[in-house]
């Protein structure tokens, strides 16, 4: 038994409360209708999509949108069973049950989302089955007790298979119980709305950035293993809003994080030089 809760289960209860403001997101298909027939049909959506193009960000907009409180999980090799089921707590003289962030969401009826699902280990992810099919319900071994998913729950996953499916992936029978999302970084004329909105700066200056992501996400297929993301774009704008020059925002913001390599580094601030400076 533990004393004190674990860092998953905290944050997860914390993060129960649904959105007051909408999350700013431009739909790119038909994902919102899909996600909307998923919630209303109880059948669990997994996203893949590369690093940063909007999946944690679509799921918040939907949760809104749905009006269900989210949970949100992010998976790592740590990540065990009782982390998401839960654990019995040593308080003072006596123990106490506490429910773990998937439990909780159970119970409640809301949206649980699993950031980088194959990140967590598949003895721990198969605990997710019960919760996927007709049964909809999680057997808390421990105390004994079998609960059934309250209405509005629903259960997202989401990871990067282009990344991930050279270190790991999700067992068959895992991914055979949802309906999967593609999802990729927007077109440039949405990716640069979304910068400006984000980033606080003007129409211009965002769509010089995506240009500039584009560039440089031709270089996939000469050693970057990541792109950059519509998240590192936001983040170099905002440095720029900040009074940093451009050049240097997207050094610090997008080629810094993206390698180490000092040829493929040379390369990207050729790129830089070349977008800004036409």
């Amino acid at each position: 038994m533990d004393t004190a809760a674990s860092p998953n289960v905290i944050s997860a209860q914390h993060a129960l409360t649904a959105a007051d403001a909408e999350p700013y997101y431009l739909p790119y298909a038909d994902e919102v209708t899909v996600f909307e027939q998923c919630h209303q049909h109880q059948l669990a959506v997994m996203l893949k999509g590369p690093t940063g193009c909007g999946k944690t960000r679509f799921v918040e907009h939907m949760a809104w949108r749905l009006q269900r409180p989210l949970i949100t999980i992010s998976c790592h090799d740590d990540l065990t069973t009782s982390d998401l089921i839960g654990r019995f707590l040593i308080q003072h003289d006596r123990t106490v049950w506490q429910d773990g962030p998937l439990t909780l969401a159970a119970r409640q009826g809301a949206i649980c989302y699993l950031d980088e699902v194959v990140e967590a280990r598949q003895d721990t992810v198969v605990v997710l089955h019960s919760l996927t099919d007709h049964r909809r319900s999680i057997a808390l071994e421990k105390t004994g007790e079998l609960i059934t998913a309250a209405p509005g729950f629903q259960l997202v996953v989401s990871y990067n298979p282009g990344y991930q499916r050279m270190l790991k992936d999700m067992k068959p029978s895992t991914r055979q119980r949802f309906v999967a999302l593609d999802f990729d970084f927007p077109s440039q004329e949405t990716e640069a709305a979304i910068v400006a909105h984000e980033g606080g700066v003007d129409a211009l200056t965002a769509a010089s950035l995506v240009t500039l992501a584009h560039a440089l996400r031709g270089l996939r297929d000469r050693g970057l293993a990541e792109v950059p993301s519509t998240r590192l774009l936001v983040a170099a704008a905002r440095l720029h809003a900040g009074g940093i020059s451009l050049e240097r925002a997207c050094q610090l913001a997008v080629i810094a994080p993206l390698s180490d390599d000092e040829t493929l580094i040379e390369a990207m601030n050729d790129l830089i030089t070349l977008t800004f400076n036409r």
